[in-house]
């Protein structure tokens, strides 16, 4: 495998034959790195940690260090990142704590740009963005294909739906919804459905019509909550989207950003 001669990687450590390491990195005991995934330099790994396949870490990225969270005492925990997700520079991923299920897990095909804080416990999900500065706190999960907009602040225990954009500059303190494209200027606002995130993925058209109907009944009606999702029972025809978004809102603990 291509180490360079500066880099330094422990003897407990796991790194596939294919795998590249650039110089002046650190890799620790009790991580795993898969095949093809490339360390350009400069990168941080302490473990346990299991990287997959086909990720580049760029410069100055961190992976798998002790939380920012002072209930931490140092139990066993550990990082898990899939397949091809991109790394960008100073990006930091804590690893988990004993309140959180001792896991913080990275799905595949995610791109996190430069200066991006994944805190402990973070559940992020598949062909995620994360633009730059955006910082996940402590047990937050974020859904698949969301995009989160650069200095975007999401509180700690908060849910980001699938499908979901959230504006930069945004402070998230509540559940953001699947599907909804979220701003946020003094206060947290739903502008309405996704539309484009929607389209480009191939949602029909019918699913995006009925998408755009059920925000316009939450946000937008003057109804409660209540009234609203029984108005969204009625007056929309039934779908795995708008089943989707009723259940995320039956199960918000922290409230729902409207």
């Amino acid at each position: 495998m291509p180490i360079h001669p500066t880099a330094i990687v422990d003897p407990g450590a796991r790194v596939h034959a294919t795998a590249e390491i650039g110089p002046y990195s650190v890799i620790g005991t009790d991580v795993e790195i898969g095949a093809r995934t490339l360390l350009k330099g400069h990168v941080f790994m302490e473990g346990p940690a299991q990287i997959g396949d086909d990720n580049i870490f760029f410069p100055y990225s961190t992976v798998g260090v002790a939380p920012q969270d002072l209930k931490y005492k140092g139990e066993r925990s550990s990082t898990h990142i899939g397949h091809r997700n991109t790394i960008r520079e100073f990006v930091t991923i804590h690893r988990g704590t004993q309140g959180g299920g001792l896991l913080t897990s990275i799905g595949d095909d995610n791109l996190l740009m430069a200066y991006v804080h994944v805190a402990h416990d973070v559940r992020l999900g598949h062909h995620c963005v994360l633009s730059n500065a955006a910082t996940l706190g402590g047990h937050v999960s974020v859904g698949d294909w969301a995009w989160i907009g650069a200095s975007s602040g999401i509180h700690q225990f908060c849910r980001v739906g699938r499908h979901a954009i959230i504006g930069g500059y945004s402070v998230i303190t509540q559940d953001v919804l699947p599907f909804s494209n979220t701003v946020t200027e003094r206060e947290a606002k739903v502008f309405g459905a996704n539309k484009v995130g929607l389209e480009r993925r191939g949602f029909s058209a019918e699913t995006i019509d009925g998408m755009h109907k059920a925000f316009r009944l939450l946000t937008r009606s003057g109804l409660n909550t209540t009234q609203a999702v029984e108005c969204i029972r009625k007056e929309i025809a039934a779908s795995p989207e708008v089943d989707e978004l009723l259940e995320f809102i039956a199960t918000s603990q922290r409230g729902f950003i409207k």
